[in-house]
């Protein structure tokens, strides 16, 4: 049977919901009610004596009674309509004791017609209805409760199967044309792909499909959508569930779920199994403080028993997905279980820009959209950042009333994204709003004078987020390795705002509070992990920090007081030389600072050509020239 198939036929057995039940309950309840108590027409009341007055003027064609009314049905007028009225007598009143003073000509039946409507039969079913409708409804509240109480206990023994969703392949299907980047990771994921089309071919060879694929890298980066592509390029069923899924407050319920979610993979096999965030069930066990948790390594235990027990040739590929690979167990890790270990990366300039297409795919770019330029601008962004990013972009425009997104709102998006949207309801005073020009400028002026850092993109003294200035430098090649002497041009700059502020005003604010931050954990860096100081090629402390409660109090240092109190010396050795270093620039262009200040106070944004500007020789004009010009 198909998948689809047999998803119908559960749907077909699902009982009806108990509120469709109670609702056609209380229509038949009230269809009762006005089958027994039929409504009185809208017709009009008379009197009696306006009754006999009709039968004495032999205007009455037909009269009926039924209990203490009087229906009377009217002689046709000129036109042919029929006319009903009605009139009340008294309880046991005959209809012949009210018209006792008719002639009895008028009486004959064959000029008045009187029928007598029996309603004895109708009322004693009316009684037992009435009698039993209490009975009625207490049976069916208790009915009632009694269903709620029972799927009550269907879902606390439902609390063990597996909360895994199948992917519908028509509706959902995604192939590697939908993922951008990811060149390496997709190669490697081709095989499996071929392996799931082509059983046949590797099993000649002797070579066993991978027991699992462990999908590692940074949140953002397309592990769960790389995924989603296998299984789609497979054309495999595809279950996918989150590692926090697992996990419940019942003893047992974790292991259970994972026996159920590979019983059903098996029936569906060759199928691919995605967990997402493998590290909420993965962790190291015996790692916590006085033991793990109990529940949680259950559970790890027997998603290591399902993907390589004792049953072999499952046909089942499992997929995980963690951004932490450092606290999982070493268990789940080996071969056999997870047998491939992909990293999925932060992508460069050429898969940005291949990112940013898939993603402008249903937005209309203006002209002047220059991909390529976005992807230069945009280091470190992953792909969730990228599609957020042209999302943005979408956004402002649309605010503007635009037809398509032009590069303005690509570069407005990027700051967006980077330091969060324009504060215009900050209002900076004028002495504030000159010591963050200052301020921005130092590190600009500094920044663009050593060689080592970055040039500068853009500087502004509009706030965004929680900063009241930026200064943005923007990288112009990807990088992976950085030398000493970027690192300490780099801080160099970073204390370049900190130095002006000093220099112009000769005190410093707050401002630079998080520059020094980052100051002295770079320098720390430098010192502990990259061997760039006095002290040598020696890490000291541990590089991967633990989250585990029991390591970090059986952890010790792999270091001395006498080493700390060394490192400490050389971090502050550092800084101080970045700060004199960053001191020196500033005094020798004390000028250019005042001026590139003075105009960044007026237009409140300068970027890379105007800041240029400030910089570029001027050629001194001879003497004779200016006479002439004089003349």
């Amino acid at each position: 049977m198909d998948i689809q198939d047999d998803k119908k036929s559960k749907l077909k057995k699902r009982p009806p919901n108990n509120w469709m039940v109670l609702l056609i309950a209380s229509l038949i309840l009230i269809g009762f009610y006005f089958v027994f108590n039929p409504q009185d027409k809208n017709i009009e009341k008379v009197d009696l004596s306006t009754f006999i007055e009709y039968v004495n003027n032999e205007e009455i064609d037909q009269i009926k009674i039924k209990d203490n009314k009087i229906f009377l049905t009217l002689k046709k007028d000129k036109n042919g309509n029929t006319i009903e009225k009605y009139a009340i007598k008294e309880e046991g009143q005959s209809v012949y004791e009210i018209l006792k003073d008719v002639p009895e000509e008028l009486k004959n039946p064959q000029n008045l017609k009187i029928e007598v409507i029996d309603t004895e039969g109708g009322s004693i079913w009316k009684d037992l209805l009435l009698s039993f409708l209490p009975f009625l409804l207490l049976i069916g509240f208790f009915v009632f409760m009694m269903r709620q109480a029972q799927n009550s206990n269907n879902q606390a023994m439902s609390f063990g199967k597996s909360r895994a969703t199948l992917v519908d392949k028509e509706t959902q299907r995604t192939t590697f044309k939908d993922v951008a980047g990811c060149k390496e990771a997709k190669e490697e994921m081709i095989e499996i792909v071929d392996f799931l089309k082509n059983p046949k071919k590797y099993n000649q060879m002797g070579a066993k499909i991978p027991k699992g694929v462990l999908l590692v890298g940074p949140p953002g980066t397309g592990k769960t959508l790389l995924a989603r592509a296998v299984a789609g390029e497979a054309n495999v069923p595809f279950f996918n569930i989150s590692g926090s899924e697992f996990v419940e407050m019942f003893v047992g319920v974790g292991a259970s779920r994972v026996r159920d979610l590979f019983k059903k993979a098996k029936k569906n096999g060759p199928c691919i199994v995605f967990i997402d965030e493998i590290d909420a069930v993965g962790r190291q066990r015996g790692a916590g403080l006085g033991g793990g948790h109990d529940e949680r390594e259950q559970t790890l235990n027997q998603i290591l028993t399902e993907m390589d027990g004792f049953e072999q040739g499952t046909n089942i590929i499992v997929m995980a997905a963690t951004n932490r690979p450092d606290v999982l167990d070493p268990a789940l890790l080996r071969p056999g279980r997870f047998d491939r270990r992909i990293t999925v990366d932060i992508p460069d300039i050429s898969d940005r820009e291949a990112i940013l297409k898939v993603h402008s795919k249903n937005k209309p770019l203006a002209a002047n959209v220059d991909l390529n330029k976005i992807s230069r601008q945009t280091p470190g962004f992953t792909g969730a950042d990228l599609e957020n990013l042209m999302n943005e972009a979408a956004i402002l425009s649309a605010r503007q009333d635009k037809k398509k997104v032009t590069m303005k709102e690509l570069e407005e998006a990027i700051e967006k994204v980077l330091m969060g949207p324009e504060r215009k309801s900050r209002r900076l005073s004028k002495e504030e709003k000159k010591i963050t020009a200052y301020h921005e400028v130092g590190h600009a002026i500094v920044g663009h004078l050593l060689k080592k850092c970055d040039p500068v993109h853009k500087i502004s003294i509009v706030s965004r987020g929680m900063a009241l200035g930026v200064t943005w430098f923007m990288p112009e090649e990807e990088k992976h390795l950085y030398s000493e002497s970027k690192f300490n041009d780099e801080l160099a700059s970073l204390l370049g705002g900190h130095v002006a502020e000093k220099l112009i005003f000769g005190e410093v604010t707050t401002g630079p509070s998080n520059d020094l931050e980052r100051a002295t954990k770079m320098a720390r860096r430098m010192v502990t992990e990259y061997g760039m100081s006095s002290l040598g090629p020696t890490i000291y402390g541990e590089k991967n920090h633990e989250v585990f409660l029991g390591r970090d109090f059986g952890h010790t240092k792999n270091y001395s007081e006498e080493i700390a109190s060394k490192i400490d010396l050389e971090v502050k050795k550092i800084v101080e030389r970045a700060y004199t270093r960053a001191k020196e620039v500033l005094q020798n262009n004390l000028e250019k600072l005042k001026e590139i200040a003075d105009k960044l106070i007026i237009k409140e944004t300068l970027t890379r050509e105007e800041f240029l500007l400030f910089f570029i020789e001027k050629t001194p004009i001879p003497a004779a020239v200016k006479d002439k010009l004089n003349k």
